[in-house]
């Protein structure tokens, strides 16, 4: 029998402070791998150890595939996060959803307005068994909650910095 259980719907208990409170911080490093690119053959290792992934460039883009891509890790990132927090709200409303899935897709795309590319994210959500207008109800609500949802559509604050020359890598300290 597992003993996984779900955070306390008290998460959803607003914050009433002056700055940003970090609740935790996840880390990873990325190495350019066998091809010295990132994207086409590169590692993501967590400073933990928990999470060790090859990064494959899809065939669909050109590449050999056989691994994961940054698309499909941010996809899970915002279904785990959006199906988490759609849980909550439901357990705070005394609703237990059973079966429920979310489809995600995250799309990279040429930008049509500076030639480059861009991410669009898509959430396909299937309530089975719970009433359409709660349903429509509660996703509404996630939307408001979820901070992946909230950075796909408010943006997120972001530093990009150089490191000083004798950074460590996460996980050797």
């Amino acid at each position: 029998m597992s003993s996984l259980k779900p955070p306390s719907p008290e998460w959803l208990d607003r914050y009433y402070g002056r700055d940003e409170q970090t609740l935790y911080t996840g880390r990873v490093s990325v190495t350019g791998g066998e091809a010295g690119h990132g994207r086409a053959s590169g590692v993501v290792r967590s400073d933990d150890g928990a999470l060790e992934v090859d990064l494959r460039l899809p065939g669909t883009l050109g590449g050999e595939g056989g691994g994961t891509n940054p698309e499909q890790l941010l996809a899970a990132a915002y279904a785990s996060c959006f199906h988490g927090a759609m849980t909550l709200l439901a357990m705070r409303a005394g609703v237990k959803l059973v079966d429920a899935r979310l489809d995600v897709a995250v799309n990279f795309s040429r930008d049509p307005v500076d030639g480059l590319f861009l991410l669009s994210a898509r959430i396909d959500v299937h309530l089975p068994g719970i009433d359409r207008g709660f349903a429509a109800e509660l996703i509404r609500n996630t939307e408001r909650i979820c901070p992946y949802a909230k950075m796909f559509r408010q943006g997120i604050e972001h530093v990009v910095a150089l490191a000083p020359e004798s950074s460590p890598l996460p996980g050797d300290d």
